[in-house]
């Protein structure tokens, strides 16, 4: 160590303090003293500062502290197909291709707890990572996967129709509406169960249903006969395409004797299918989240610009979620049977509006390494 800078002279008008002072400390000067002021025991930097260790521990050694603090470093924490960056952050943001240092496609802090993310799932994250001494990137699904083990014995589990296309029952009694005894959380039986509006007309997802499927794809479509999650065998009998050929509503008819937890087993069917009541599904927007940037076709562009994913962000208006969700509070969280783990949006969700963010989705293809 020679001849460290401490002081530095600028005579300019500070943002804070005006033109009171012109002589103002260097951070490596300032941080020790701060540090031991504060009662800081260990100050843990990145590595770029391993080699400002020397002056730290002069400063406290030289001023006498009874307890001198000491710096340890370690290498930044990396994810990849994610900006970490600051001044890339603040590019986003300044740009208006984020809505903040809060957008869940982000990972600060605030954009995690937007998101959905629990602490206890970000602990458990950096309990697997661990503490490294030289740089690397983690997987950003090592991540997903925390918040999935996580928010699976939490999370009540709900069916929400996110495309939804209207389902009519033919000899289902128009005026006719039925409670089924739904569980919240087979994983968590002391969530307790709800009761679940059902009646004659209903949406499903329309990818569930198929005019010509192809093979091994046992869902609804015409003369095949699928499980109702939760009620009953519906099976279809014909559908409705509007003018441009566009299927808009699929009639079917159901069998009585199928209801669920009625101990029927006179046949089965290969296809479970989630749904919500249209007379008393509740409308929201749902948001769902892809990576902010693609790192396999390379993070930065030639001219040193984000390589961003232009399908980070997809906006689902005129979703339906089903009744139970009514009084739902922003930050609390949910399954989406079939669908993935979601939370209220606690910036735009608003009385009259209901806006979900997709945390993660159910499937994932990252596994722990075995011990």
């Amino acid at each position: 160590m020679r001849d460290p800078v401490i002081y530095r002279v600028a005579h300019i008008t500070h943002h804070n303090t005006g033109d009171t002072w012109c002589i103002y400390p260097m951070y490596d000067f300032a941080h020790p003293i701060e540090d031991a002021i504060e009662g800081i025991t260990h100050s843990v930097c990145t590595l770029e500062f391993e080699d400002h260790r020397p002056l730290y521990d002069w400063v406290v050694r030289e001023l006498e502290y009874p307890c001198p603090p000491k710096q340890i470093e370690f290498a930044k924490l990396y994810l990849t197909n994610v900006v970490t960056g600051k001044r890339y952050i603040k590019k986003l943001v300044e740009d208006g291709i984020v809505d903040g240092w809060d957008d869940p496609r982000l990972v600060t802090i605030a954009a995690l707890r937007r998101r959905g993310f629990t602490p206890e799932s970000i602990q458990m994250f950096i309990d697997l990572v661990g503490v490294s001494k030289s740089n690397s990137s983690v997987d950003y699904a090592m991540l997903e996967y925390c918040i999935r083990e996580d928010l699976k014995e939490k999370a009540p589990r709900v069916m929400a129709v996110l495309d939804p296309i209207r389902l009519v029952i033919d000899n289902y009694p128009e005026d006719k509406v039925e409670y089924f005894d739904v569980v919240n959380n087979p994983e968590d039986e002391s969530l307790g169960s709800r009761k679940v509006p059902f009646c004659r007309e209903l949406y499903i997802e329309r990818e569930d249903f198929m005019e010509i499927p192809p093979k091994k794809y046992f869902r609804l479509y015409p003369g095949n006969e699928v499980r109702l999650m939760n009620a009953y065998f519906v099976k279809c009998e014909s559908f409705v395409k509007d003018e441009n050929g566009n299927i808009t509503e699929i009639h079917c008819t159901y069998d009585e004797k199928t209801r669920s937890g009625s101990g029927f087993d006179g046949r089965k069917v290969k296809g479970t299918i989630h749904w919500v009541s249209a007379r008393h599904g509740i409308p929201a927007v749902v948001r769902l989240y892809e990576n902010i940037v693609d790192e396999e076709k390379g993070k930065l562009n030639e001219d040193g610009t984000l390589n961003l994913n232009p399908n980070s962000l997809k906006v689902l208006e005129g979703c339906y979620l089903e009744e139970s969700m009514a009084d739902v509070k922003k930050m609390d969280k949910f399954q989406f049977v079939r669908q993935g783990y979601f939370c209220v949006d606690a910036k735009d969700t608003t009385e009259e509006k209901l806006v979900f963010n997709r945390i993660v989705s159910l499937k994932s293809s990252f596994k722990l390494p075995k011990q």
